[in-house]
């Protein structure tokens, strides 16, 4: 186990934060209940004891299914002083999904929300030693006296100066987040100390947060770039963090960003773009206002009262927002910089961490992703990598261990001189600054950054009637399948072609109740001829997305 003296270690961040920071706040249910760093620091204690007690060791699985939360946050700190493996599960995922994770990552423990463990099938939990309420950490299922029905045992006091993280060895696995969960397209990410480690101390070194600042926890916890930047970076500097413990409506964020008045904003594009689209565009296409846009000096004056009020609407406070997960319209970073808003675009992956490129708002480039951070290396897989897009390959520090259980995977992932393939086209410039220009493989992003596999749904499609061929494509954000119909049974069924579309409304409706939020179709549209093939008859994907 290879450990490192030489630098600012996990363990030594944490437990520099908890201590220095004891009676401040640290984690904030919007709304709701609010814990300092040392009432958190009594609770990551007795659910070590819960843990242990419940025959739980060093490097078992743990698993917390549930939305983001205090709860959810202490929980993750726990199960890292315990020097567990924290395997989060999307709160989107079906039970079925969230089964399938359980087994393939062999966890031990579940830290369940109450709504969620109530559609788990009770049967197949029987391999976990311990199953805990996210809500309120009552004991669900385990190894327990009768008379501990909590988790957490009030009368265990730690003194600040005894709570510590312990050191744990660069290459050990800290966290097993996987990237879909259905089975046959599972893949568990690897995430080592090393690796978490490096994100933060970049984070620390780059990005404009200090003690006592605040934070707003949008994106879910459950995915790589909301609980790294989010939750473990701001943590590590004794930051106070609220949940929105729901998911956010553009209006219930903004709401939220104004009482608290966050100093850093991480966002996902659909959130700005809606705010862009029903917010701003509006109050820009008046007549009377676009007649004074028409006017150099007026409209000055109009971009930058539009400036004040977006600033004033995300509470006025921030340094910078910093917009990740999925590409952004260009119609609307084009008009951010116009208006010289503080934003700026990172780019990563769960397989890093997530970081790969980051840049401050007043140093990044327009339509770049951010420079390439320091702790990583890049090529372009390309004759002429400034010119012609090519994969982006990446190796260093923020990489993974690999894909767990799945050598098939892990071989398909890497080059044989050692690069991560990322399935990204770009190309990067003389400075190191990356531009995205496509995806070379057919993976989407959900809205909030999730991995979407059209082949895992269009399988699943096609297993309803009527559905002969089926192509799922993204369209401004949300997926559409477009549907050849199975004539035959058209005719054996003798069902007329205006009612086709009445059957497939009903098929979306069902479709959508089997798979997560995210993978949910908005649309079922109808083609009059059979999709073109390849000569291994797979669809030419690329002539209908």
């Amino acid at each position: 186990m290879k450990k490192s003296a030489s630098r600012n270690r996990l363990d030594q961040m944490y437990t520099e934060a908890f201590q220095q920071n004891w009676e401040s706040l640290l984690f904030t249910d919007y709304g709701g209940q609010t814990s300092t760093y040392g009432e958190v620091a009594n609770q990551i204690e007795a659910l070590k004891v819960t843990l242990k007690k419940a025959g739980l060791k060093p490097g078992d699985k743990i698993a917390i299914y549930a939305r983001n939360s205090s709860n959810w946050a202490t929980v993750f700190f726990s199960i890292m002083a315990f020097e567990g493996v924290v395997v989060p599960i999307l709160p989107d995922f079906t039970p079925e999904n969230a089964h399938h994770i359980l087994e393939h990552s062999g966890a031990k423990a579940l830290f369940v929300a109450d709504s969620l463990y109530a559609n788990l099938n009770k049967s197949e939990l029987k391999g976990l030693k311990l199953t805990i309420s996210t809500d309120d950490f009552r004991i669900l299922n385990g190894k327990s006296k009768s008379s501990d029905k909590s988790a957490i045992d009030p009368s265990l006091k730690v003194e600040k100066e005894n709570f510590s993280f312990p050191e744990r060895g660069d290459e050990d696995l800290l966290i097993l987040s996987y990237t879909s969960g259905s089975m046959g397209f599972s893949k568990g990410v690897m995430l080592p100390v090393r690796s978490i480690e490096s994100n933060i101390i970049y984070a620390r070194e780059n990005m404009p947060l200090k003690a006592g600042d605040r934070i707003v926890s949008i994106l879910p916890m459950a995915h790589i770039f909301g609980l790294a930047f989010e939750n473990l970076f701001p943590v590590s500097l004794g930051c106070h963090i609220m949940f929105l413990t729901k998911v956010p409506t553009p209006q219930i964020l903004l709401k939220a960003l104004g009482e608290v008045k966050p100093h850093l904003i991480l966002l996902v594009p659909l959130i700005i773009e809606k705010i862009y689209k029903k917010r701003i565009v509006p109050s820009l296409e008046k007549p009377a206002v676009k007649v004074l846009l028409a006017i150099p000096g007026i409209r000055n004056l109009i971009y930058k009262k539009t400036r004040k009020s977006l600033i004033e609407s995300f509470g006025g406070n921030f340094h910078e927002a910093v917009v990740g997960g999925a590409a952004l319209s260009p119609e609307v970073e084009a008009f951010f910089r116009k208006i010289e808003f503080p934003f700026t675009i990172g780019y990563g992956m769960t397989e890093c961490g997530p970081l790969i490129s980051y840049a401050p708002h007043d140093e990044t480039k327009k339509g770049s992703s951010g420079r390439l951070v320091d702790r990583m290396e890049v090529r372009i897989d390309s004759e002429a990598p400034y010119k012609d897009p090519g994969e982006i390959q990446v190796k260093g520090r923020n990489l993974m261990l690999g894909y767990y259980n799945n050598k098939k995977a892990n071989e398909q992932a890497f080059t044989k001189d050692g690069w991560f393939k990322t399935g990204d086209l770009g190309i990067t410039d003389e400075e190191n600054f990356i531009f995205i220009k496509g995806r070379k493989k057919n993976m989407l992003l959900g809205p909030s950054g999730q991995n979407v596999y059209p082949e895992e749904l269009e399988s699943r499609l096609m297993n309803f009637p009527f559905i002969q061929e089926c192509v799922i494509i993204q369209r401004n954000n949300r997926l559409v399948a477009k549907v050849y119909p199975d004539a035959e049974m058209m005719a054996s069924t003798r069902t007329k072609e205006e009612d086709l579309e009445d059957i497939l409304e009903k098929t979306r409706r069902s479709y959508n109740e089997a798979v997560a939020s995210y993978e949910q179709l908005s649309a079922i549209e109808l083609v009059d001829q059979e999709f073109e093939k390849t000569p291994k008859k797979n669809i030419k994907r690329f002539l209908y997305t």
